[in-house]
């Protein structure tokens, strides 16, 4: 039985099922814990659990599927380009929103973890939040942090806003659907930018360039944030 677990297709095939499963019954039921994501993620979890499947043999598989996420990104751009004569009348404010988002969200969630008490691995571990998992990593090796934490912390903010961001955003008050794509990709990288498409192609051009504006500056300001944040609290 286990050199079915080992097939490539299998984890493959258990993804592909449990998403489009998920969908299903995210158009049945019109609540945000039925995101298909969240589905996805927590219905392949207990799928392995229940049939004592190691992850190391799914994602034999799932790694396939996890490539693919590279040429997802990067096809982005075509979307970028076809929007680019909108989004440059913009480009000012979103540019400042998205600085000024991605740096909230460093000094934020460093100030909760310092006040709460967390250790400063764990604080070094969740600051790079909310940009995609190969930077976030990559941050969090420079600051001190604890890479496999930081990928959990990158996965659950994503999931988390994919879920409920735009639920968020509007009852806040944000009805502008370029505003809530450009909120979901700075502060839910990859898995928010998808929500965003959701909300239309503009929103999805807007996510996708935030996504890619805040994982740039973030590798850039992330450790003089945390140097700053560790310098007031000390």
């Amino acid at each position: 039985m286990s050199e079915i677990y080992e097939q490539p297709l299998f984890g493959i095939f258990i993804t592909i099922l449990a998403f489009q499963l998920s969908k299903i019954i995210a158009r049945k039921f019109k609540f945000a814990v039925f995101n298909p994501v969240l589905l996805s993620v927590v219905s392949i979890i207990c799928f392995l659990v229940i049939f004592k499947i190691d992850f190391e043999s799914y994602n034999i598989g799932g790694q396939y599927l996890g490539f693919l996420l590279g040429p997802t990104v990067v096809a982005l751009g075509v979307l970028f380009y076809e929007k680019y004569e909108q989004i440059k009348a913009n480009i000012l404010p979103f540019v400042s929103a998205v600085f000024l988002g991605g740096t909230l969200s460093i000094i934020s969630v460093s100030t909760i973890a310092i006040v709460l008490g967390a250790p400063e691995f764990i604080l070094k571990s969740i600051a790079p939040k909310s940009v995609t998992t190969p930077i976030a990593v990559e941050i969090s090796k420079i600051i001190g942090g604890v890479p496999y934490i930081t990928a959990g912390i990158v996965i659950a903010v994503g999931i988390f806003g994919n879920a409920f961001g735009p639920a968020i955003l509007r009852a806040l008050g944000i009805k502008n659907k370029n505003a809530i794509g450009a909120a979901l990709g700075t502060a839910s990288h990859g898995i928010g930018t998808a929500r965003a498409l959701d909300e239309g192609k503009l929103p999805g051009a807007y996510g996708g360039l935030a996504m890619c504006i805040n994982g740039f500056l973030t590798a850039i300001f992330t450790p003089y944030i945390i140097n700053i944040v560790l310098t007031l609290f000390a």
